[in-house]
C-alpha cells in the first residue's frame, strides 16, 4: 500500500481497527507468527496482548485459558492445573511457544514456554 493509500487507510478506520494493526505490528516485532496463519499440530511462536483469563475445570484437572489476541486472530493460552499463572494477566503482553492444538474449532497452546514483554518504561 502507498503512503497515500496508508494515510487514507489511518484516517477512515475504526479505533479497533487501528489498535488490531498496532498489535500485529508490534507482534511481527517479536519475531511470532501470526495467529490466524499458525497451523494446528505444529510448533508455533505467537505473541501478543491477554484480552481475557478464565478458570475452569478440565475434567479432572483444572485450568487458566488466558486469551492472547495479536491483532489477527485470538488463540487460547491454555495452563492445565493452574488457577494462576504469575505476571499473565489481562492487558499483560508476552510471547508465547508451544505445540498448538486445535479445539473445538480454535486454536489452542497447552501449558507453553513463555515470556512476559517489559511495560513501557518497566521490566518484566
Amino acid at each position: 500500500m502507498s503512503g497515500l493509500g496508508q494515510l487514507l487507510h489511518r484516517l477512515t478506520a475504526t479505533r479497533q481497527e487501528l489498535d488490531a494493526a498496532d498489535e500485529r505490528r508490534a507482534s511481527l516485532l517479536q519475531g511470532a507468527t501470526a495467529c490466524a496463519d499458525i497451523p494446528a499440530r505444529t510448533r508455533g511462536k505467537v505473541a501478543g496482548v491477554v484480552s481475557a483469563l478464565t478458570y475452569r475445570p478440565r475434567g479432572e484437572a483444572p485450568a487458566l485459558v488466558a486469551q492472547l489476541f495479536d491483532g489477527s486472530a485470538t488463540i487460547d493460552l491454555i495452563f492445565l492445573g493452574r488457577h494462576d499463572v504469575p505476571g499473565v494477566e489481562p492487558g499483560r503482553r508476552l510471547v508465547a511457544e508451544g505445540m498448538v492444538a486445535e479445539e473445538d474449532g480454535r486454536r489452542v497452546m497447552f501449558n507453553p514456554d513463555y515470556q512476559l514483554i517489559a511495560r513501557s518504561g518497566a521490566h518484566a
